[in-house]
């Protein structure tokens, strides 16, 4: 699973789907993204999901997004992209 990082505004955006691209072409099936360390961010952090989802679905794989603060799935709820991100449940803290 690869992790956001725990800002992700219009500064970080690039940067963040450029170190999040190799992934996209490493395996196959559910390219998963893990939101859940994500603190701050704007309307940029939708695009770059977006972004790293177009990717995905150019290599034949979908993406799914889990651990996603509220206020994100709000945010991609208003922008009528919510479905698109595929908000999967919020992580749990492992537990042995």
């Amino acid at each position: 699973m690869q992790k956001l990082p725990a800002t992700l505004t219009i500064k970080d955006a690039r940067a963040a789907v450029l170190l999040l691209e190799p992934a996209v072409g490493e395996g196959s099936g559910v390219l998963e993204i893990d939101a859940s360390t994500l603190v701050t961010f704007d309307t940029s952090a939708i695009a770059a999901l977006l972004e790293l989802r177009r990717q995905a679905q150019a290599a034949g794989r979908t993406m799914s997004v889990h651990g996603a603060p509220p206020a994100m799935v709000d945010l991609a709820g208003l922008y009528g992209v919510a479905d698109l991100l595929a908000f999967g449940p919020a992580l749990q803290s492992d537990r042995a």
